[in-house]
């Protein structure tokens, strides 16, 4: 199999429109000969109607739910670009009927429903995918790469946040993401999954964490065919709805290297319109990382001589076979929709080579074991093993 044949489901939403989008990108930056993709179905949502889709990927057949899309024998790929609460469901089934599945985060519900995936997927012999694009980005092979040639030593501390203003302001309107029933573990499924992918990628497994996660507005103002990121004014006359899941959280854990973590993460922080950073301190140097300079990574490093240690910044450019599939000159800065371009290509190259590639199902199942121990652990308030 050299052509992959997609569908999208999700495919009027915010991920759907992108993940659409890189599958007939991304032979552009990368050529044909990890394969090809061909997006040959679209399921969209409530609001979206066939000629919002059509133009989106032409020929692609306009599918009325998802359940066709898994029985279509037109279909190697199913992508799911979903609401949280649905995506065991759909992913469940689509393994079932001997689909490849790429699925945006999180996995699954809870850890127990990714394992079940993970272990579908092994043993119909498919191949898996977790949207947690953002490792992808070639600076953080370059940190990977740091991290396992030893040069900053054994890891002894992790420092992650990732915070966004969506809901900084109290009349801000509610959304399906802080629904519980559609989203069970709110922001930390929804936000806390990108920490932890970092985590997983650059220092390892978590073996235990406590967690403090919270909601700062109970209630929001109900204003119908508002999306993600949008402002509205209010009327005075709307409904409010209960805000069910969390809406942040502050994080202790420990690594099974012996490496101990710091996170925090929300969708509160006024004035952070998209902050991502992460700190990782070994015992021979360190490196820095802000997503506001999104292809450089700060490095320290013991083998400095006094007087002349202090962080250097290297600028991941086209010395990276993936960066300089997009451009010829460093710093000129990839950006999320470039990851996501990365990711497409990856999961097309998996499929075609029948060889998995990270983050798959496996890995997904892990981060789902961290999101499960955030929401027991700030429930019990104590510490939780992961194991």
């Amino acid at each position: 199999m050299t052509e992959v044949k997609v569908a999208v489901l999700g495919a009027s939403g915010w991920m759907g429109k992108v993940h659409t989008m890189a599958y007939q990108t991304f032979p552009h930056f990368f050529g044909e000969s990890g394969g090809t993709a061909r997006v040959v179905a679209l399921v969209g949502g409530k609001s979206s109607t066939p000629q919002d889709l059509a133009f989106r990927a032409p020929g692609a057949k306009i599918l009325a739910n998802w359940q066709e899309a898994v029985a279509d024998p037109d279909v190697d790929l199913i992508d799911i670009c979903l609401p949280d609460n649905l995506h065991y469901d759909v992913a469940k089934a689509a393994l079932l009927a001997g689909k490849h599945v790429f699925c945006e985060k999180p996995l699954a519900d809870t850890a127990a429903q990714a394992r079940e995936l993970a272990d579908i997927a092994k043993a119909k012999g498919l191949i898996t995918r977790v949207g947690h694009a953002f490792p992808r980005n070639p600076v953080h092979d370059r940190a990977k790469e740091i991290i396992d040639a030893g040069e900053i030593g054994e890891i002894k501390l992790f420092k992650g946040c990732q915070h966004v203003d969506m809901y900084g302001d109290p009349l801000a309107p509610y959304m399906w993401r802080a629904n519980g029933d559609l989203a069970p573990t709110g922001i930390v499924g929804d936000t806390g999954s990108h920490v932890f992918s970092f985590m997983d990628f650059l220092v390892g497994k978590v073996s235990a964490l406590i967690a403090d996660n919270f909601i700062v507005t109970p209630k929001r103002p109900v204003v119908e065919g508002v999306g993600l990121g949008a402002e509205t004014a209010l009327s005075g006359d709307e409904d409010w709805a209960d805000i069910t899941n969390p809406d942040g959280s502050n994080i202790l854990c420990t690594f099974a290297n012996g490496a101990r973590g710091l996170v925090d993460f929300s969708r509160i922080a006024t004035g952070r319109k998209f902050m991502q950073t992460y700190e990782i301190y070994g015992t021979k140097g360190s490196l820095a990382y802000t997503y506001d300079e999104v292809n450089r990574l700060r490095f320290y490093t013991n083998d400095d001589k006094v007087g002349r240690r202090g962080y250097r910044e290297l600028n991941v450019g086209p010395e990276h076979e993936t960066y300089k599939a997009f451009l010829p000159l460093p710093n000129f800065a990839l950006g999320y929709n470039e990851s996501k371009i990365i990711e497409a290509a990856e999961v097309i190259q998996s499929i075609v080579a029948n060889t998995p590639m990270w983050p798959t199902f496996e890995t997904g199942h892990h981060i789902c074991q961290i999101v499960d121990a955030c929401m027991e652990s700030s429930r019990l308030k104590r510490w939780v093993d992961i194991p």
